[in-house]
């Protein structure tokens, strides 16, 4: 099978299509046989209508359906009783058809990404291959917080979304912190949650251009996000960050964090990628060259739950 994919506005989109051949195409291109194919994209349909419909002679539009079937685009779906008569109802073979002006390459010769997506996704996804360990804070107990991650099921929509750039399985799988050994952490990584649930995200903290504080008074408590781009501090409960940056445990690789101050931060976070990539994509609002945005959820249909998302920086 083969596969036509574009992407818009942070979404993919991908259809079967057919390798048309030249006789193919010959067939196809012709100003009624096309308007016969855009009809049959919208619903299957017998002659008689798609004549009623373009106001056309039956046996015309008969003579292109009978070409077009030779030709493999189209297929008889059905037949049904409409009239007294027997109506022969058709559909397309394929959603899209193709034209090769020369051979297909291997697939990761040729996969790329927009290059708005390349600038922000490489390492961790190139040539539609996978390269990175996710890291996930345990549902257990841990850390100096003992605190217990709670935004593991955001990593599913997160791992979903970046599935749509694969082409390939990837073979490294996701860890907990609790799990993960000093080797690990040279690869590129993909680390979700605060550094109150995720050790990793602690452990990284500081050398982060945009971080998480704590008061002396409160602990262990992370009361705050600090900015050091725009140098200012964002303390409400549903702010996140994404940032992008060279990993201090191997500079050859990078990380990239996903994290809030609490759990509903890190579903904002997560959202940013499902609703807005594009902008995400885009660097940091006072300095684009910085892979460091902050962002809020909102709860805009009052339900209690967060469902979208605006960049604060």
């Amino acid at each position: 099978m083969t596969l036509v994919v574009d992407h818009k506005n942070g979404k993919t989109f991908s259809s079967a299509t057919k390798i048309l051949e030249p006789k193919q195409l010959k067939v196809a291109l012709s100003p009624l046989a096309w308007k016969i194919l855009k009809m049959l994209a919208e619903k299957p349909s017998y002659p008689k209508e798609i004549g009623k419909k373009l106001k056309m002679h039956e046996q015309k539009i008969y003579y292109h359906i009978k070409n077009l079937e030779k030709a493999g685009l189209i297929e008889k779906l059905k037949e049904e009783k409409r009239q007294g008569a027997l109506a022969k109802f058709y559909t397309l073979t394929d959603s899209a058809f193709t034209v090769l002006l020369k051979p297909l390459e291997e697939s990761q010769k040729i996969f790329q990404l927009k290059k708005l997506y390349k600038r922000f996704l490489e390492p961790f996804i190139s040539e539609g291959k996978l390269d990175a360990l996710t890291i996930l804070g345990s549902p257990e107990p841990h850390g100096a917080t003992k605190a217990r991650a709670k935004d593991g099921a955001f990593a599913t929509d997160l791992g979903l979304f970046l599935g749509s750039f694969l082409i390939y399985r990837p073979e490294i799988p996701a860890k907990l912190d609790t799990e993960v050994k000093e080797k690990d952490l040279k690869n590129n990584l993909i680390i979700i949650g605060g550094p109150g649930v995720n050790s990793i995200t602690a452990r990284v903290n500081n050398k982060l251009p945009i971080k998480f504080e704590r008061k002396k008074h409160m602990g262990n408590f992370y009361s705050s996000i600090y900015s050091s781009i725009s140098k200012k501090n964002y303390a409400e409960e549903g702010c996140g960050i994404v940032i992008k940056t060279k990993n201090p445990f191997d500079k050859t690789k990078d990380i990239l964090i996903i994290a809030g101050r609490r759990i509903s931060g890190t579903r904002a976070a997560i959202l940013a990628f499902l609703q807005k990539f594009d902008e995400l994509c885009k660097g940091n609002s006072y300095d684009s060259k910085i892979f460091a945005r902050v962002l809020e959820g909102v709860d805009e249909d009052s339900d209690g739950v967060i469902d979208s998302i605006e960049f604060l920086e």
